[in-house]
């Protein structure tokens, strides 16, 4: 293989794993790829995350059609009042992340980069360890805990570039009552248009360059990307959770570890 062969190899086949977990979980798989885009193509913090964004958006768009198999469009719009409590929080969160980030200095960005990915592996294990077992809270009360959720998710998938997914699952277990599969796709349907408005956010600062300058890799992990959340979407049922979800946690624990001493 040549070099230029493996340069293309390497982001195709970092977005068809990464993709496959993002479809088969309900996440937009960015917890895993930002410490690939930081440790082995070495993109500075902000690119980093304006990158995951990027190639976020491409798994969130794709993930939610390959699980319509397992979970119903018509289930998924069902919930509709579910989905606009979190957007009305999330949405506002997503744009004050975004401009949070482009204020940082690379090392704090880095070290909230890292601490952000420990609690997600917690909260990752924590969502589907947990069986739905009724909504925790009702009426008014469940509204405005989902407003505010949503906006703590909002912040949260800004500066990280992430979906948000990690988070918005337990909270549609344990708020909404909501079962594992049912809210890994709710969740797809809560983060497409929070990350668009935290990728618009982005695109006023100057790190947004780097899009452009980076095409080729852009088109190469999206052809991956969207290829793994296909295989994702078709796997969703026969992987068992309790197998999968130790070793994600374990992955995201070493990134973060890396990440922070970057």
């Amino acid at each position: 293989m040549s070099n230029r062969e493996h340069v293309l190899a390497a982001p195709f086949l970092g977005g068809t794993v990464i993709g496959a977990l993002g479809g088969l979980i309900g996440l937009g798989g960015a917890e895993f790829r930002l410490p690939l885009l930081i440790g082995l193509f070495r993109f500075a913090a902000l690119e980093a995350v304006i990158l995951n964004k990027a190639m976020s958006l491409v798994v969130v768009a794709t993930a939610l059609p390959f699980r319509a198999g397992t979970v119903p469009f018509g289930t998924v719009a069902a919930h509709w009042p579910i989905i606009v409590n979190l957007l009305a929080g999330s949405l506002l969160g997503a744009w004050f992340g975004a401009g949070w980030a482009t204020r940082l200095t690379s090392q704090s960005l880095y070290r909230v980069i890292a601490v952000a990915l420990v609690l997600i592996a917690a909260a990752l294990l924590f969502a589907h360890d947990t069986a739905s077992s009724g909504a925790l809270l009702t009426g008014l009360a469940q509204a405005l805990a989902g407003v505010v959720a949503g906006f703590g998710i909002g912040v949260v998938a800004s500066l990280l570039g992430v979906a948000g997914g990690e988070l918005l699952i337990p909270t549609l277990v344990l708020l909404f009552g909501a079962d594992i599969k049912l809210a890994g796709s709710l969740s797809l349907a809560v983060s497409l248009p929070t990350m668009i408005v935290g990728f618009t956010r982005y695109s006023r600062d100057r790190s947004f360059a780097v899009l452009g300058r980076n095409r080729r890799f852009i088109l190469v992990m999206a052809a991956g990307s969207v290829l793994g959340t296909f295989i994702g979407g078709q796997l969703l049922g026969l992987v068992p959770t309790p197998v999968l979800l130790p070793l994600l946690a374990a992955i995201l624990l070493m990134s973060a570890v890396k990440v922070w001493r970057h």
